[in-house]
């Protein structure tokens, strides 16, 4: 089995300032506006950015499969980056500790509004290539967890700017 890709980003330009992209994006309560997966998260103030260090519980949906997990925000920079760390997952609550993902969000002033790029980083560094690579088909329906991600990155760029530019 080949070596897996461990990191997938995407970029769209929205015509939007970036502290207000940030803003919204920064509050995780807001993803499953623009993420099909995402189905909401649990924060300490919904409505606001997160700071660096705060944590919250995300809730997600694939399918009829259903999980959480919990994020602790390593990035904060109105109006230029949002980051966050997802350490603990499991299907009723997050219970299962260790590195998953880290997510991305870059903001970027251009000419016309703000480019905007997620990115999502694979953190399983202790799994094999091959054990990573085969629970990643069985989880995606056959694909590898970058192609699937890389299409979940898309949707969500292009879900974010048509909600932007309306």
């Amino acid at each position: 089995m080949s070596r897996r890709t461990r990191t997938v980003s995407g970029t769209v330009v929205v015509a939007a300032d970036a502290m207000a992209i940030y803003r919204a994006v920064a509050d995780p309560s807001q993803m499953p506006r623009w993420s099909s997966e995402n189905t909401g998260a649990v924060v300490p103030h919904p409505g606001e950015p997160l700071p660096e260090g705060a944590s919250f519980v995300g809730t997600n949906r694939r399918g009829r499969a259903r999980w959480s997990t919990r994020c602790v925000v390593v990035a904060a920079e109105p109006g230029r980056r949002f980051t966050f760390d997802v350490g603990e997952i499991g299907l009723g609550r997050p219970v299962l500790r260790g590195p998953i993902a880290r997510w991305d969000y870059a903001f970027e002033p251009v000419a016309g509004g703000t480019r905007v790029t997620e990115t999502w980083t694979d953190r399983r560094r202790g799994w094999s290539d091959r054990v990573a690579v085969g629970l990643d088909r069985v989880l995606t329906g056959g694909r590898s967890f970058a192609d699937f991600q890389r299409r979940n990155i898309a949707r969500t760029l292009a879900r974010l700017k048509a909600d932007f530019e309306a």
